[in-house]
């Protein structure tokens, strides 16, 4: 869990500095669809930087199998989701928009195996 712990905080580290970058330096570069383009990739990459965290803590404490999954889905989630949106914005190559979807479907596998291994837990 520890290598998850790593990239939540790298992936929040990337998440607030890209935010700044777009908001400063990006603002009269792209139009305003590509910015919230752009805009979506970060907001997407912070919550789920921040739900990494939090899991890869509760990991670390000897929480219940399942979790490994989770974390895994969240990662590939922020590659595959906001990296595309950002080559969306920064290209313009309407591919990428076509490649954003299984980044969500790899966030909502995520969120599901956090249900399921929630959800097996005795109380």
């Amino acid at each position: 869990m520890k290598f998850f712990l790593l990239v939540a905080a790298a992936s929040g580290f990337l998440s607030v500095a890209l935010g700044a970058f777009g908001a400063h330096a990006l603002k009269d570069k792209l139009d305003a669809y590509h910015l919230g383009v752009f805009q979506t990739g970060v907001q997407y990459q912070f919550l789920h930087a921040i739900a990494l965290l939090a899991i890869s803590l509760w990991g670390l404490r000897g929480a219940p199998d399942g979790l490994r999954g989770v974390c895994i889905a969240f990662t590939a989630g922020t590659l595959i989701f906001s990296g595309s949106l950002y080559l969306l914005a920064f290209t313009g190559v309407k591919m990428w928009g076509a490649v954003t979807p299984l980044g969500g479907l790899s966030f909502l596998v995520g969120w599901a195996l956090l249900f399921w291994t929630a959800w097996k837990i005795n109380p």
